[in-house]
C-alpha cells in the first residue's frame, strides 16, 4: 500500500510494483484475477489491434449508450488524467472510485507482482463489476495474445489496422505482429478483422482455433457517397447513416468494426437504428484529428507510427488548408521517426520539432536530423518542449495557415494543456 492515498501516490507506487514496464504473459494477472473471484457476467467486447482501437472503443460506446446501455470503456494510454482510461456509462472513474477498486486489487495479489498496466486493468474491471455495467469495452494495451485485457473472454473481439510497431516485444513482420493481434479472439465467437489486407497468420489463427471470423470488405463494410453512408454486414442493411464525427475516411474502417462487433451481438444487446445513428454522429475521442483553434486552425492527432501517420496525411489531404501546414511534432525514440516523416513529408511546409517530456523522448535535434535527411532543404526548427514549438508556430501562422500537432500521446498533451492555459 502506498503511504501516499492520493491517486497521484497510488499511481507512482503502482510503477514500483514490477522491475519491468512492460512484462507481456498472462500468469500473473490470472492468479490475481482467480483471488479477487473477478467473473464478470456482462457481454465483452475486446478492441485490438496497431491503429484504430480508440475510435472504434468510442463508436462502441457512444452507439450503446445511445441504445441505453450502462457501458464500461477500458482505454489506454490517457491524455491528461488516468480517470480517462476508466469510463462508466460516458464519464471518467472519480478518483474515490478508483482508489477503492486499487485497494481491492491490493488486497488480493499478496505477493504476485503485477505492473502497472497489468493493476489497472484489474482495477478496471473491479469497477465494471460493482457498477453492474450491461456491457464492457476493453481496449488491448499492447499487442493481444499476452495482453492483460485478453485474461478476460471476449464476446466479440475486434482486430483493426495492423502495421509494424513495438516490434520488440510483438516482431518485425505484419505475419508475427498479426499472430499476436489474432490473440484476442476466441473459439466459437465473432472475430471481427477491420484490416483490408489482413496478415494470412490472422486467418489461419481464427480458422485454427473456430473462431467466427467477419472480415471488412468480404462480410461487412461501410460505405456511400456525399453525406450517407450504407452499413451491410451478414444480417444488416442499416442506409442512410450520417458520416462518423470523427474526420478521415480511415474512420469509416473503425465505425465499420464497432457495427459488425454490435451486429454480432445483436442477441445480447440490440441496438437500435436510431442509436446507430446518434453513436456514430457524436463519437469522438481526445487527439484523433482533433481540432482545437480555428484562425490559424490547429490540428491535434496522436499519430506516432507510420501507419497512423498516413492516415493523418490522408485526412489532411481531404482537408486541404488555404494557406501553410505547420508540423509541431515530438516522437518517442523507439519508434519510426522516418517512416512517420516520410508519410506526412508531402503534406508539411514548416516543421517545429520538440523533445517530449518522457524518459523514451527522440531528442529534438536528432529528430531534426532525420527531417532533413528525408526531406532535403525542408525549414526545420528545434525547441526544448512541445509548449515552445507550439508557441513558435502560433507566431508564425497565418490566420489561413493551419498547424498540425503529432508525434507521441505525450506531445499532444502537452499542447492540449498549453493551450488551454493560454486561451483563458
Amino acid at each position: 500500500m502506498p503511504r501516499d492515498a492520493t491517486l497521484a501516490g497510488w499511481l507512482a507506487w503502482l510503477e514500483t510494483l514490477h522491475p519491468s514496464t512492460i512484462d507481456l504473459g498472462l500468469e500473473r494477472v490470472h492468479e490475481v484475477r482467480r483471488a479477487l473471484g473477478l467473473a464478470p457476467a456482462f457481454p465483452i467486447i475486446t478492441v485490438g489491434g496497431t491503429n484504430g482501437k480508440g475510435s472504434t472503443c468510442a463508436y462502441l460506446e457512444a452507439i450503446l449508450g445511445a441504445a441505453g446501455y450502462k457501458t464500461g470503456l477500458y482505454t489506454s494510454p490517457h491524455l491528461l488524467a488516468y480517470n480517462e482510461r476508466v469510463r462508466i456509462a460516458g464519464v471518467d472513474a472519480s478518483d474515490a472510485d478508483l482508489l477503492a477498486a486499487f485497494a481491492r486489487v491490493e488486497a488480493a495479489r499478496g505477493a504476485t507482482s503485477l505492473t502497472y498496466f497489468e493493476f489497472g486493468t484489474l482495477a478496471a474491471l473491479e469497477q465494471f463489476v460493482a457498477a453492474n455495467v450491461d456491457v464492457a469495452i476493453l481496449e488491448v494495451g499492447l499487442g493481444g495474445r499476452l495482453d492483460a485485457v485478453n485474461v478476460f473472454d471476449a464476446d466479440a473481439a475486434v482486430v483493426t489496422a495492423i502495421d509494424i510497431d513495438h516490434s520488440e516485444y510483438l516482431g518485425t513482420t505484419r505475419e508475427a505482429i498479426g499472430f499476436e493481434k489474432a490473440g484476442i479472439f476466441r473459439p466459437g465467437r465473432p472475430a471481427i478483422c477491420a484490416d483490408p489486407a489482413p496478415p494470412q497468420s490472422l486467418l489461419d489463427h481464427a480458422a485454427a482455433i473456430g473462431a467466427n471470423l467477419l472480415r471488412l470488405g468480404v462480410d461487412f463494410d461501410l460505405t456511400g457517397d456525399g453525406a450517407a453512408l450504407a452499413y451491410r454486414g451478414p444480417r444488416w442493411r442499416v442506409t442512410d447513416l450520417p458520416r462518423p464525427a470523427m474526420a478521415g475516411s480511415v474512420q469509416w474502417r473503425n465505425a465499420a468494426a464497432a457495427l459488425a462487433a454490435l451486429e454480432a451481438l445483436a442477441a445480447r444487446v440490440p441496438v437500435g437504428v436510431a442509436a446507430i445513428r446518434q453513436g456514430l454522429g457524436s463519437a469522438r475521442v481526445a487527439g484523433r484529428f482533433q481540432v482545437i483553434a480555428k484562425r490559424p486552425e490547429i490540428v491535434l492527432d496522436v499519430a506516432h507510427n507510420p501507419q497512423a501517420a498516413r492516415a493523418l496525411a490522408g485526412t489532411l489531404g481531404e482537408r486541404d488548408a488555404a494557406g501553410r501546414t505547420l508540423a509541431v511534432v515530438g516522437m518517442l525514440a523507439d519508434k519510426d521517426a522516418a517512416g512517420v516523416v516520410d508519410a506526412l513529408a508531402a503534406h508539411v511546409d514548416t516543421w517545429f520539432v520538440a523533445t517530449p517530456d518522457s524518459p523514451r523522448a527522440l531528442a529534438a535535434a536528432r529528430l531534426a536530423e532525420v527531417i532533413r535527411e528525408r526531406c532535403p532543404g525542408a525549414a526545420v526548427r528545434a525547441f526544448a518542449s512541445p509548449r515552445d514549438a507550439l508557441d513558435a508556430a502560433r507566431s508564425a501562422a497565418r490566420e489561413n495557415d493551419r498547424i498540425v500537432v503529432f508525434g507521441s500521446f505525450y506531445t499532444v498533451a502537452a499542447a492540449l494543456t498549453h493551450h488551454a492555459a493560454t486561451e483563458q
